[in-house]
C-alpha cells in the first residue's frame, strides 16, 4: 500500500556533503510528520531531524547547523542535506513518515535504510 524509497547514501570524506532523499508512493491521503533517523553499529536508532506538515523543524543537537531537512508535499518527498560531515555521522539512515492512507488511520512507515560512510 505504501512504498518508501531512499536514495543518496554513499562514501564521503570528512567535511564533505551528501543529500539523502526519500519518496513515498501508494494510496496516500495525507503525510504528516516526516523525519530522518540513523543507526550506527552497536548503537540504538536515533532521531536526526523531523519536519511537520506545518513546517515545524526539529534537529538533533549533534547535527544542528550542519544538516537541513526539507519536504516537497506535491511530490511526497523528504530530503536531508548533510554538510560538514564527520566520521561520527557514519550510520544507516532511515526515513520515517507518518502517513494516512485513504479510509485508514495514520501510521508511521520506515524506509529501507541507506548507508552513509564518512571516512578519509
Amino acid at each position: 500500500q505504501v512504498q518508501l524509497v531512499e536514495s543518496g547514501g554513499g562514501l564521503v570524506q570528512p567535511g564533505g556533503s551528501l543529500r539523502l532523499s526519500c519518496a513515498a508512493s501508494g494510496t496516500i491521503s495525507s503525510i504528516y510528520t516526516m523525519g530522518w533517523y540513523r543507526q550506527a553499529p552497536g548503537k540504538q536508532r536515533e532521531l536526526v531531524a523531523t519536519i511537520t506538515n506545518g513546517g515545524t523543524i526539529n534537529y538533533a543537537d549533534s547535527v544542528l547547523g550542519r544538516f537541513t531537512i526539507s519536504r516537497d508535499n506535491a511530490k511526497n518527498t523528504v530530503d536531508l542535506q548533510m554538510d560538514s560531515l564527520k566520521s561520527e555521522d557514519t550510520a544507516v539512515y532511515y526515513c520515517n513518515l507518518e502517513i494516512r492512507l485513504w479510509l485508514s488511520s495514520p501510521r508511521k512507515y520506515w524506509g529501507q535504510g541507506t548507508q552513509v560512510t564518512v571516512s578519509s
